[in-house]
């Protein structure tokens, strides 16, 4: 191992990363305390990747110097390798790549070889993704046995439920992808399989449709099912109504996304060495049975010039600085492939033939805050592709480089780069997902837009803390309107689209996942896909009332743009609860005692008062009439707006009045309305009223429950993400995967 230099910078990481490494990250002893500081951290992997330059006697670089090199570029938070690599690097497990990809046969030995694979695999902290494409569907003779086959969805199963019993590396449930081309005779067994919530929940599950099968879609025509045992045409379908059905799913839970196979093979580098099959578990890394690929994240956050005085956004990026990292970061990642210990010796041979590397990015949100691009608009497209293909240019140029110390990767002289110079790795680029590791970079993740400007983080001792974005946090202090009530009604609603108060270009600016069209998504994943070697992991949002005709578009553009895929999210489609199954008598028995709650008769006489409330459609007087000094009904009268806002007014007051006539606290009153947001919040000195339903929760929780805890806001149940398991956080979707932006931890499927 490379000694330490005595004066080597320690790396300042924030409270959230720290939290996230002694986690998931630092060593720790028997007895589970952390061993490691986050310098001790970068170090262990710099060191043990830089060794591996001592095996090449033409490197341009002295091992300990490259080390200090690697080191500060982690440490500095100007890129980070994938989970395996900062958990196993310089241990005896030494597993440092996150994907794979595992051949599924059609004979029962090769299934369950496959499940075993798998299982070393997830233990090592990698992921897997097969292709049930080869397994013959369901109800076939089998001829060995003068059985019936029962078809991939069943063994898709049982690969579920093996998973569901291993720990990766013992931080997180092992993550797969599923895919079943669209030509099986099973795909519409597969494309409904998640119907049920809580099935297969182990699994990212798409379907891998042709060009042949896009065509007959746009006709209107059927395609041919094909037996792939033996190899005969099983009957046929009409492609416009599969892909209507694959549609409707994707609207009702975001499952099956889909890949485009065809193109995913066009660029397969080396396509004498069999057809890609399937990708890793979050869809942005096709890769060939049994090869493996190790990943890596640049922060483009960091490459934004301060104070620049041109007004050209491309003239703000540190270009040498992010070509300089390029460099370093290609050599960092060609080292790894020397130091893994792979699970497989299959897995090995495969690796060492092509070399595959996939250096993407992560930040870049917070690039476009810095630069003051808003994100859903063509300078952002534009800007997208310009530092994509810098960064695939520069990284071609530093494998070639490698190829001239170490010799190209063996496959070369077969690959469809042979007309090109030689290259160190078969593939370069990949935009992968950098959920945890954009909490240690303090950095958005990805090439995604922000979830939301501010959130909650609860830590020790139930205390809640507000995370703010760091550019929005300073944008508004720039223009003296940051106050900690703005934060906490941002909190409240992630966005600030509804927020007429602020200036316009601030709103423009600082947009928020939710606040982008799928339509914006989907160019932004195209513009990266341009200049991406394998394929962009990009999730795109649609809100809670997208149509099935929405999702039907997203689809069509994305194999029209040149997407290798897509995965796609409609808010509330996953609702990530438990379910809880009671027996019919219990069931019974909870609604016979809902049925006999008593509604309390108004007394001839009430007392009670009005207040006057300003909210963002006119003057709110709002009347509670109390009994034994307890609100007892609820009248609400609004100025100046029309019949529909009055109407509604009402109709929350004689639902409130309801609820206390019925013995409902005033508390759990409160926090069904508390944070509810509207087209027009209103900004005042008791705070940010949100909507007509917030402003009645003000009123009732300040006169009735001052002298206690404050009620938290609740958001809608119906689009409530899942809360993490570990920390009781909030999780979001991106990448395909929920992710909590406190503790990291992650779940896929």
């Amino acid at each position: 191992m490379i000694q330490k230099p005595k004066n080597l910078a320690p790396a300042h990481l924030s409270e959230n990363a720290e939290l996230v490494l002694s986690k998931r990250y630092y060593h720790k002893d028997d007895a589970g305390k952390c061993i490691e500081t986050a310098t001790d951290l970068f170090w262990r992997v710099a060191s043990s990747i830089a060794e591996e330059e001592k095996k090449y006697a033409t490197s341009s670089y002295e091992p300990a110097k490259l080390a200090e090199k690697f080191y500060s570029m982690m440490a500095n938070g100007y890129f980070l390798p994938n989970s395996p690599t900062l958990m196993n690097a310089g241990s005896k497990l030494g597993q440092l790549s996150a994907c794979f990809v595992l051949p599924v046969g059609d004979s029962i030995e090769e299934i369950f070889d496959a499940i075993k694979y798998a299982a070393m695999i997830h233990k090592s902290g990698g992921g897997t993704g097969f292709s049930f494409s080869n397994i013959r569907p369901k109800d076939s003779r089998v001829g060995t046995t003068g059985g019936v086959a029962s078809g991939p969805i069943s063994f898709l199963r049982i690969f579920n439920t093996a998973t569901e019993q291993i720990k990766q590396g013992g931080t997180r449930r092992g993550a797969n992808m599923g895919i079943l081309r669209v030509d099986h005779p099973d795909i519409l067994e597969f494309i409904r399989a998640k119907e049920q919530e809580g099935e297969f929940i182990n699994f990212n599950l798409s379907v891998a449709l042709t060009e042949k099968f896009m065509e007959a879609v746009e006709k209107g025509e059927n395609y041919e099912l094909i037996d792939p045992h033996s190899k005969a045409v099983k009957g046929t379908l009409n492609a416009k109504e599969v892909f209507d059905i694959l549609v409707n799913k994707a609207w009702a839970s975001g499952d099956p996304g889909i890949v485009f196979l065809d193109r995913i093979n066009r660029d397969n580098p080396t396509p004498s060495q069999g057809e890609m099959e399937s990708t890793n578990p979050c869809g942005e890394q096709p890769l060939l049975p049994y090869e493996a690929c190790n990943l890596g994240s640049i922060n483009l956050s960091k490459f934004v010039i301060a104070n620049s005085i041109s007004n050209e956004k491309e003239e703000a990026v540190d270009w040498n600085k992010l070509k300089e990292i390029i460099h370093i970061a290609v050599r960092f990642l060609d080292n790894v492939i020397d130091a893994s210990r792979f699970p497989l010796e299959k897995i090995a041979e495969r690796v060492r033939t092509n070399r595959k590397i996939g250096l993407g990015v992560m930040g870049f949100a917070d690039m476009l805050f810095a630069l003051e691009v808003p994100y859903n608009s063509e300078e952002a497209l534009s800007l997208a592709e310009k530092i994509m293909e810098f960064i695939q240019t520069e990284g071609r140029n530093a494998s070639a480089q490698l190829a001239e110390e170490r010799g190209a990767f063996p496959a070369f002289s077969e690959s469809i780069y042979k007309d090109g110079k030689p290259l160190r790795n078969a593939t370069i680029t990949t935009i992968a997902p950098t959920g945890t590791l954009s909490i240690i970079a303090s950095c958005s993740s990805g090439v995604e837009p922000i979830f939301a400007l501010a959130f909650a983080r609860h830590v020790m001792d139930g205390e809640r803390l507000i995370e703010v974005n760091p550019y929005f946090e300073k944008a508004l202090k720039s223009c003296d309107l940051y106050t900690p009530e703005l934060m906490e009604a941002v909190t409240n609603v992630g966005s600030i689209a509804s927020f007429d108060f602020l200036p316009q270009q601030i709103r423009d600016v600082f947009v928020t996942a939710m606040d982008i069209s799928a339509e914006a998504h989907l160019r932004m994943q195209a513009a990266f896909q341009k200049y991406t070697d394998n394929a962009v992991s990009k999730t795109v949002n649609l809100p809670n009332n997208a149509t099935v005709q929405d999702i039907d578009h997203i689809y069509r553009l994305a194999y029209t743009l040149g997407c290798k895929g897509v995965t796609i999210y409609r808010d509330g489609s996953k609702s990530g609860q438990v379910l809880n199954i009671g027996s019919k008598k219990e069931e019974k028995a909870q609604s016979s005692q809902q049925a006999t709650s008593v509604v309390r008769q108004r007394p001839d006489i009430v007392e009670g008062f009005t207040q006057k409330v300003k909210t963002g459609l006119g003057v709110l007087y709002l009347t509670v009439n109390e009994v034994d000094g307890q609100p007892f009904e609820v009248f609400t009268t609004i100025g100046k707006s029309g019949r529909s806002i009055t109407a509604k007014a009402e109709a929350i007051g004689r639902l409130v009045s309801l609820c206390f006539r019925s013995g409902v606290p005033v508390r759990d009153v409160v926090q069904q309305l508390k944070g509810i947001g509207g087209e027009h919040p209103v900004f005042q000195k008791k705070g940010i009223l949100l909507s007509i339903p917030d402003a009645i929760s003000w009123v009732l929780e300040n006169r009735y429950l001052k002298d206690e805890a404050p009620v938290p806001a609740n958001k809608d149940q119906d689009l409530q993400n899942p809360s993490c398991p570990e920390c009781g956080s909030e999780m979001t979707f991106q990448e395909g995967c929920h992710i909590c932006q406190n503790c990291g931890y992650s779940r896929c499927g």
